[in-house]
């Protein structure tokens, strides 16, 4: 089964790294945003199964989009990524729809088709 992700950051290196770890890891980039409003719009237009969000956008930040996202239909399992080293308890994330986080330098290392797979039901 192909899961297929959005990518949201405002820097376009880390989009490109990004993009290049998910598919290494059998994901399908569907699409590429640079800030919030961006990314609503290609969820709402690509209907992915992931979100790989940002924290820090120049419009709206990462915990913004995911609540206007969980307050949608079908909305993706998110995954929320950022330099900042804050760390955030699993309700705070939870409360957002946010499905985890995961730091930016650690993301090659992470499971990221675990992250982004189907609950079973």
């Amino acid at each position: 089964m192909c899961i297929n992700i959005v990518v949201v950051d405002d820097d376009p290196g880390f989009r490109r790294i990004a993009t290049t770890l998910l598919t290494a890891r059998g994901l399908r980039v569907v699409a590429e945003s640079r800030d919030g409003a961006s990314a609503l719009a290609a969820v709402r237009a690509h209907r992915p199964d992931g979100l790989l969000l940002d924290l820090h956008l120049p419009d709206l930040d990462g915990l913004s989009v995911a609540r206007r996202l969980t307050e949608e239909d079908a909305p993706p399992r998110i995954v929320l990524t950022s330099t900042d080293k804050s760390f955030w308890s699993q309700e705070e994330l939870r409360g957002a729809g946010i499905e985890s986080f995961v730091a930016k330098d650690k993301l090659f290392d992470a499971d990221l088709r675990g992250l982004f797979a189907p609950s079973a039901p």
